[in-house]
């Protein structure tokens, strides 16, 4: 049972990063608007036309339905073995096992409310056509429910690292968050080419235009915080899953290269979010 726990959660982890990148996807395509206005039909059908904007955002929506499927089905699994668990110990005697041990139900749950608040962001974005502070806390809830479903997965105890390692492994795990949600902030502000050339900001530290250039600027200065940070931390700690995220971000400040450097073509766009969320996820399952 417990196994069929953990498998469940991964697949509900899988589905969740494809998720966040078919979001992605509908956003570069401006697909956003592709079932119009209705929720939770599609242009007023269940089985809309199937035009390439349509298409777009009704994959995303299948993709959305199976993810809460699956979602659900880990939170009934995390009750189903505490229940099973309550009963053996009622049976044999046995004292309750503290929670903090074993966070996979906890996590499952948590998950499970936060699907619920991303169901809520996803209408309401429809609903007010999609303005950019929903887009973002849309993107930020898919995220901590990624995180969610990652902690269920893993199926063992939480580590507890002390000193130097610890505080590094928390600063990454903020940063990674403060830095994709500033990254939402720039692609939905329409933000992503206000600075031109790399690494700085058309060739200046400070950059003198508009607030665009600034929000830029400020998510490539997280960006690069980032980078220094998971370094620090795998140097410090030489936990080879600190290095596996540490080459991630490397990735990902690349592919950002190469996207501002080639006028944001839409495939390095959508590279960009796929290496992004990697990174957050490498990151949870690195500091916890």
């Amino acid at each position: 049972m417990t196994r069929r726990f953990r498998r469940l959660a991964w697949t509900a982890a899988g589905c969740t990063y494809l998720l966040i990148i078919l979001g992605a996807v509908v956003r570069i395509t401006g697909s956003g608007m592709g079932c119009g206005e209705h929720w939770p039909l599609c242009n007023g059908r269940l089985l809309p036309p199937l035009d390439l904007p349509t298409l777009i955002e009704y994959a995303h929506r299948l993709v959305a339905a199976a993810v809460s499927a699956l979602v659900l089905a880990t939170a009934a699994s995390a009750w189903w073995l505490e229940r099973s668990a309550r009963a053996h110990r009622a049976a044999t005697g046995n004292g309750p096992v503290a929670r903090a041990a074993a966070p996979g139900p906890a996590a499952a749950y948590a998950a499970a409310a936060l699907l619920a608040l991303q169901v809520a962001l996803g209408a309401v974005a429809v609903k007010l056509v999609l303005p950019p502070w929903t887009v973002i806390l849309h993107l930020g809830t898919a995220m901590l429910l990624l995180a969610a479903l990652l902690v269920a997965a893993r199926g063992r105890p939480l580590a507890r690292p002390a000193g130097a390692g610890a505080a590094a492994g928390a600063a990454a795990l903020g940063l990674g968050f403060v830095t994709v949600l500033f990254g939402a902030l720039t692609a939905n502000l329409g933000a992503a080419s206000a600075c031109l050339g790399f690494p700085l900001c058309n060739g200046q530290l400070v950059p003198d235009g508009n607030y665009l250039q600034h929000v830029h600027w400020t998510h490539r200065l997280l960006a690069y915080a980032l980078l220094g940070t998971v370094v620090w931390w795998a140097a410090g700690t030489r936990r080879r899953a600190a290095w596996g995220v540490s080459a991630l971000v490397a990735l990902q400040v690349a592919v950002a290269a190469a996207m501002v450097l080639l006028a944001l073509p839409a495939p390095l766009q959508a590279a960009h979010v796929a290496v992004g969320t990697a990174v957050w996820a490498g990151l949870v399952l690195a500091a916890l």
